[in-house]
């Protein structure tokens, strides 16, 4: 039987670290949430030599164990807890050769608590370019550790360390720093305190408590309680350790690592001048945003597409194949159309991943943030929002899954329920029916007034985003330190292999995480929309063939098959006369008639799912809310399709469709019928301006999105910010749409 050794890989951001994992693990890896907390975890299996297998964990980001951030200190509590069933029986600090010296700072720390520790120096295959060398024997001996010096674009040095990992047990765990002579009273009445502890381990439970975040208090009983000094005193004495540290890593640096200061230094500082200017830089990442999400929209919707006629073929196949009922119907309409509605993202999400990936590997993306960090601090942001707030233009789903690169959790939480502010292309079906039926066609300057807005309706939905960002700065009273410390990573060709880990990793966690939520509202929508508990419902087919028995099919549908029927017979005619059919009179007679039959009997169909819609559970509930939606300019009709684009909201559309008994999601067509609905109470026409307004400014505002509400749950781990960012954004895009229409009409 095997053995298994569990493994830490830590270290600086932009050391390389997830390439590191990447090559070790391959894919016998998993991401998931810290439990209880939302820093993200990836873990994986290693095999290594003599039959041993290595769970490693790789933690987040850290620069030191002093933390300042979430993922700073989970790591931290990880290193430092025993009873965890993660603990590590090795650590694995990474390194990048060009910033060893800032790197070795982590290193000395956690060997410091005499956990055996392996040094990994990265990207070697930039040594010789650099001109810099290493003594390695040398710096293994003034470390007292083993060195691997690893290139993972070249997979060079991995089979190394897969041997150290594997002999972890002769590693020295003897401290490489003494730093009870910071304060050798204080540290000596600590030791004397408390007996039986690690004197290192002590000190970083008593300082965690000055930083971002408790420990949890039974890693060391009692110790963070031993509060003999003050916190600007323990913040002092952390300053000197920090001193005394980098004295110990310069002292040992200037006989090992060495520069060639007349080596080739490359394009970077040119680079970083264009790139981060204040004004070809901002114009430069809005030419590549421009690029991307045109990308995202062009190459996503051929499989989108794809996958939503595949979907709909597969709901028409079991609804012909299988016996008609309960069962057949809840996979057609249910099951299929709930994973349809989860699949259908995976393409926006997969290139919006890609291309974050391959700016992230370049070292472009740290860029981007330090240039638009300036921007986005006043409102409570920080620059890497400004990623997530753009995407949200193409979905709020990966727009919120993006927020996973902002280390500052309250920038991180504020991000997250701001961004379904940002108008994304499920709400563009809605704008442009409800813009073609109350705003005119003129022109205002060359521009159109519909045109100009849809325009409107984009900038205000960023703008409610910009300043929700800023009232929830204010509101929202999260401990969260702030410290603008951006590195700037070489420029780099992106790892394909990387790249990929990524966009799987972060479209699985989609599928797996939100999807499983998504398919259980959609499963409910379907059978509150499919199911009524009145006589209307249970013989709506008998009734609506009465109906046309005694009065004919509606008069709209009347008029539609009249128009059908008068077309036909021109393009048949047409044909005739071109000899492309050879038929008489009596055949054309036949055809006109059997094309007449098939339009009734879909027209009475269409007429019975909306008398059965109607009537239904959610049709009750659409008449239900009418008093409430009333006051908006709505009717219960309205109601119904407000409840069921919550599934998405572009089913708005749809469900008017079946609603107005039009047979076809074709905009003109339903236009043409909302038109000439009329408001019951008024007898005037429903959507006029003041209501067509308040419906824009509705949808604008509102979340109406059960997948947004889904992922968001899952990216804070917890159901408390997505229902109050549901009531939030609701009752304000109602407020917003009650003044408009009072004003309007």
């Amino acid at each position: 039987m095997s053995k298994q050794i569990n493994v830490a890989l830590i270290g600086n951001p932009n050391t390389g670290k997830t390439s590191v994992f990447n090559q070790l693990t391959g894919l016998n890896q998993k991401v998931g949430n810290y439990p209880g907390i939302t820093v993200e975890k990836k873990e994986g299996i290693c095999k290594l030599p003599r039959g041993v297998k290595a769970h490693i964990i790789d933690l987040p980001g850290t620069y030191s164990l002093n933390t300042t951030s979430l993922d700073e200190s989970v790591a931290v509590e990880l290193l430092l807890n025993k009873n965890d069933k993660d603990h590590p029986d090795l650590a694995i600090v990474i390194s990048d050769v060009e910033n060893l010296k800032r790197n070795l700072l982590l290193f000395t720390q956690i060997k410091d608590l005499k956990i055996p520790t392996i040094l990994v120096i990265n990207m070697a295959d930039r040594m010789a370019r650099k001109g810099i060398s290493v003594d390695i024997e040398l710096l293994e001996k003034k470390l007292d550790t083993k060195i691997a010096l690893v290139s993972t674009r070249k997979k060079i040095g991995i089979e190394r360390l897969k041997e150290l990992i594997a002999d972890y047990k002769n590693l020295s765990i003897a401290p490489n720093v003494d730093t009870t002579v910071i304060a050798p009273e204080y540290f000596k009445s600590l030791q004397e305190t408390f007996p039986k502890e690690d004197l290192y381990k002590l000190w970083l439970v008593i300082t965690q408590d000055v930083n971002f975040m408790p420990l949890e208090k039974n890693l060391v009983k009692d110790a963070s309680s031993f509060n003999t000094k003050s916190k600007s005193e323990l913040k002092r004495l952390q300053q000197k350790e920090t001193i005394k540290r980098y004295q110990f890593i310069n002292s040992i640096l200037k006989e090992t690592y060495k520069v060639d200061i007349n080596a080739a230094k490359g394009i970077k500082a040119t680079l970083d001048k264009i790139l981060t200017h204040k004004i070809f830089g901002y114009l430069i990442f809005l030419v590549i945003l421009m690029t991307i999400f045109q990308a995202i929209y062009d190459w996503s919707s051929i499989p989108m597409d794809f996958i939503d006629e595949s979907f709909a073929a597969a709901s028409e196949w079991v609804k012909t194949s299988l016996p008609p009922g309960m069962l057949t119907d809840l996979i057609a309409e249910g099951i299929l159309s709930g994973i349809g509605g989860i699949v259908i993202f995976i393409p926006q999400i997969a290139f919006l991943f890609l291309f974050i990936s391959l700016l992230e590997e370049s070292g472009y993306m740290s860029r981007v943030v330090f240039l638009m960090d300036r921007v986005m601090r006043p409102f409570g942001l920080s620059g890497k929002s400004v990623v997530p707030l753009i995407s949200g233009t193409a979905c709020a789903i990966p727009a919120v899954m993006a927020t996973r690169t902002i280390e500052n959790w309250k920038e991180r939480l504020i991000t997250i329920l701001v961004t379904p502010f940002t108008t994304c292309s499920a709400r563009l079906p809605v704008y442009l029916i409800i813009i073609a039926l109350v705003i005119p066609e003129g022109r205002f300057l060359g521009l159109g007034y519909q045109a100009m807005t849809l325009m409107l309706l984009y900038l205000i939905g960023f703008g409610a985003a910009i300043i929700s960002a800023m009232l929830l700065n204010k509101v929202l009273k999260i401990k969260s330190r702030t410290f603008f410390v951006m590195e700037m990573p070489n420029y780099k060709l992106p790892l394909l292999k990387n790249v990929i880990y990524t966009v799987w990793e972060k479209t699985k966690s989609f599928v797996f995480g939100a999807g499983k939520i998504i398919l259980a509202i959609s499963i409910i929508l379907w059978f509150l929309g499919s199911n009524g508990f009145t006589d209307k419902y249970e013989n709506a087919e008998s009734i609506i063939e009465k109906r046309i028995q005694d009065e004919g099919l509606s008069a709209f549908n009347q008029e539609n098959i009249a128009n059908d029927i008068a077309v036909y017979e021109i393009a048949l005619n047409d044909s005739i006369a071109k000899n492309v059919y050879k038929i008489g009179p009596e055949q054309v007679t036949d055809s006109i008639k059997s094309y007449q039959k098939e339009l009734f009997e879909k027209a009475k169909h269409q007429e019975i799912a909306s008398f059965k819609l109607e009537n239904s559970y959610i049709g009750n509930m659409g008449k239900a809310i009418e008093p409430m939606v009333k006051p908006l300019g709505y009717d219960w009709k309205i109601g119904i399709a407000l409840i069921t684009s919550f599934a998405a909201r572009e089913v708005f559309v749809s469900t008017l469709a079946t609603i107005y008994s039009v047979g076809s999601d074709e905009e003109d067509t339903i236009k043409n019928r909302m038109s000439a609905e009329m408001n019951a109470n008024t007898n005037k026409p429903l959507f006029n301006l003041a209501s067509g307004i308040s419906l824009l400014l509705f949808y604008a505002f509102a979340m109406q999105c059960m997948s947004t509400l889904a992922i968001v749950k899952r990216e804070t781990n917890s159901w408390k910010w997505p229902l109050a960012q549901l009531v939030f954004m609701t009752l304000f895009a109602y407020i917003v749409a009650l003044i408009a229409y009072q004003i309007l009409k």
